[in-house]
């Protein structure tokens, strides 16, 4: 009855913040103008709810400076999302809550790339239109089975990070062109991992705890806030010398009370020793940027995910926690077979794993080797150019098709309504 009750709570919950959400929608609709007819040659398209939005905040600053050179928008098919994407996005945002409203603005417009950053289902919504080139760019560079999947054939391209992602690829997906379909950028996110520090550097070791969600299924189970985090973030916390940044991923506890509890647990210890010792300013970090948190600390401890490689790109020293499921899937082909690993049982001496990793010279060889690998060249600023050309071959390319097919081809992108 306890969970039946819990349940019902939950859902009334969820139809309280939609009806908001879509009086807001209304509201923003009503006082904000339309996007003019033939404006906009790139969009992002989102389906997914605000709770996901952290796989779209890392394109904002690449996206504000794509904007520059082409006119960029996102297209949100959730109210929630759209009302917090309002709020925060660099580049303009249109909420297409039905297919019929989705169709009329990809009739309006100039549209030529699409852009994804995950595989929902109501991708296939915006597949439909075949004038426009759909082009997967990923929410994160990891070596996790997501990277890999079939899915990756139902879109025209791929932006990828570089050779470690292309060989990845070719070894699982059968009868893919990679060399046609895939266009390597690095991590042009790399070059915006700045920002104001919340705290001033000093001759305390920081370190970055940042571990994802407990994943659900086993395959999936790598997320170690239970089995590791709780130790080695207390064992951080009293030497006096360390200073803990704390950033678990969004979803962390969604599916595991065990999991939210150790969550909570590792942010009641931070407060507590925040009040103990003000000037160590150890940080709960769940703001929405992700930013200084990957470049500022000395090192950083992650599970396998996304941030993994994130933190890669900047070529600072990495200890990826071990997964204590045993049916956890690891792909040792890759960075993960050389990486710094930290099972269960040596989180305790998490203390002494840090001050060997920081300045072993043999790690910081190994680091640079896959940093290469994984993201080519990580000169400042290169990446991003990388994007930018990228995205201008397939703007040549789209051109070709168009004077290709005829004036036909000039015909507002994807529409399917008879003139």
């Amino acid at each position: 009855m306890l969970k039946e009750f819990m349940t019902a709570k939950r859902v009334v919950r969820d139809l309280l913040k939609a009806r908001g959400a879509r009086r807001a929608v209304a509201e923003h609709v009503r006082t904000n103008p339309t996007t003019a007819p033939r404006s906009i040659q790139i969009a992002v398209y989102f389906a997914d709810d605000a709770v996901n939005l952290y796989q779209l905040r890392q394109w904002y600053a690449p996206l504000a400076e794509l904007a520059k050179t082409w006119p960029v928008t996102i297209i949100s098919r959730s109210p929630a999302a759209a009302v917090q994407l309002w709020k925060e996005s660099p580049v303009p945002v249109e909420y297409l809550r039905s297919v019929a409203s989705l169709e009329q603005f990809v009739d309006q417009q100039d549209l030529r790339i699409i852009f994804y950053v995950n595989q929902n289902a109501r991708n296939f919504q915006m597949f439909r239109y075949g004038r426009v080139w759909h082009v997967f760019i990923n929410h994160g560079e990891s070596d996790k089975m997501y990277m890999t999947t079939n899915q990756f054939k139902a879109y025209d391209y791929s932006f990828i990070a570089g050779d470690a992602a292309r060989e990845r690829l070719g070894r699982v997906l059968w009868n893919y062109n990679l060399d046609e379909r895939t266009l390597a950028i690095g991590r042009p996110q790399a070059d915006h991992f700045t920002g104001e520090l919340p705290y001033t550097p000093d001759s305390r070791t920081t370190v970055l705890y940042a571990p994802t969600w407990e994943g659900d299924r086993p395959a999936a189970a790598y997320g170690s806030i239970v089995t590791h985090g709780v130790t080695l973030v207390e064992r951080l916390l009293a030497t006096g010398s360390h200073r803990v940044v704390y950033r678990p991923h969004p979803r962390s506890g969604v599916l595991s009370p065990s999991y939210k509890r150790a969550n909570q647990a590792i942010i009641a210890a931070i407060a507590r020793a925040n009040a103990t010792d003000p000037e160590a300013k150890h940080i709960y970090d769940n703001g929405p940027e992700l930013s200084w948190q990957l470049s500022a600390p000395d090192i950083a401890i992650t599970d396998i995910s996304a941030m993994i490689y994130d933190r890669l790109a900047t070529g600072k020293p990495i200890i990826v926690t071990r997964p204590q499921n045993s049916e956890a899937e690891v792909d040792a082909g890759g960075y993960l077979g050389d990486a710094e690993w930290l099972t269960s049982r040596q989180a305790s001496d998490i203390v002494g794993i840090v001050e060997r990793v920081q300045h072993s010279e043999d790690a910081r060889q190994k680091l640079n080797w896959w940093v290469k690998r994984y993201f080519g060249d990580t000169t400042p600023g290169r990446a991003t150019e990388r994007f930018h050309e990228a995205v201008g071959t397939l703007m040549g390319r789209w051109e070709a098709e168009a004077a290709a097919h005829g004036t036909e081809a000039a015909e507002p992108a994807g529409s399917s309504q008879p003139k």
